[in-house]
């Protein structure tokens, strides 16, 4: 060992004979359940909550006091979702602005009519996307473009856009925070033929790292939700029929799909005060499909 090490240790176990703490934390407050899980007065945006995974989320930020924002490209069924998402609480509001954040100017659409309702963001869920499969051989250079500009594109140029919103509350204990909706299609390889799906949720989770690396310091998190199989009409035309949904779940460890509970339930740990701490992650919400070689 070298002497350098040597003195380390030394300077470590003279350290540890002559300390009097218990090493039993102080900080022990807090630690209720609706202290560090309670989002009640908090604002949330979150996109592609007409349906699906957002309209779950949505619902569960709406049942816990948060103001949502939610975004789709067909105004008529994003203004229905909001109205039963409005009604599931007294305490918070859900509220439609239809958009396609497909495009930048879009994107600027939508940031303009966000902040005619509010000027800081608590939470933002970006989770609007598409897919696209065919066969190696035949797949489309479109198949790319469209996925990648909604699934990668435009929820970076989201994030930037409302940094300001998301930075106008944050601070050091409370950060503002962004979850990006990626797949387990971005962890293993698919068995489809979805290669620009594939791809692109591969890169959302890299994106938010990256970005979160970026804005720690502005009192922003940022981390990546990896969903497995869940009801919505990118998964219908496997669930809807019976073989084929039968074959999904028992593909699943867990053997079901997932549910509302699930999904709006990480999106709230890592909004509330237990996912201060955390940026940076991907968090597989799969069943355990992400445990399988």
């Amino acid at each position: 060992m070298p002497d350098s090490d040597r003195i380390r240790v030394s300077d470590y176990q003279a350290a540890m004979a002559d300390s009097t703490s218990n090493y039993r934390s102080a900080d022990t407050g807090g630690l209720h359940l609706t202290d560090l899980f309670g989002l009640a007065g908090k604002t949330a945006v979150v996109t592609g909550g007409s349906r699906g995974i957002g309209y779950m989320i949505a619902a569960g930020l709406v049942s816990n006091g948060v103001t949502t924002y939610i975004t789709a490209r067909k105004a008529q069924a994003c203004d229905e979702a909001a109205a039963e998402l409005d009604a599931l609480s007294d305490e918070a509001s859900c509220v439609s602005i239809p958009a396609d954040l497909s495009s930048a100017e879009g994107v600027d659409a939508f940031v303009a009519a966000l902040g005619e309702h509010t000027d800081h963001v608590d939470l933002l869920v970006n989770n609007a996307g598409a897919a696209w499969g065919a066969p190696l051989g035949e797949f489309p250079g479109q198949g790319f473009d469209k996925v990648m500009d909604i699934n990668v594109k435009a929820p970076f140029l989201l994030t930037q856009a409302l940094l300001p919103a998301l930075e106008r509350n944050a601070t050091h204990e409370d950060p503002g925070r962004v979850v990006m909706i990626g797949s387990i299609d971005g962890i293993r390889v698919p068995i489809g033929d979805n290669y620009s799906y594939s791809a692109a949720k591969a890169g959302i989770h890299m994106l938010a790292r990256h970005l979160g690396a970026h804005v720690v310091s502005r009192h922003i998190t940022v981390n990546s939700i990896a969903p497995g199989p869940f009801e919505s009409k990118m998964m219908a035309y496997m669930l809807d029929d019976e073989a084929s949904a039968a074959a999904v779940t028992a593909s699943v460890p867990r053997r079901r799909v997932g549910s509302a509970q699930d999904i709006a339930g990480t999106v709230i740990f890592l909004a509330s005060r237990a996912g201060a701490y955390t940026t940076g992650t991907v968090i597989p919400v799969d069943g355990g499909i992400s445990t399988l070689a």
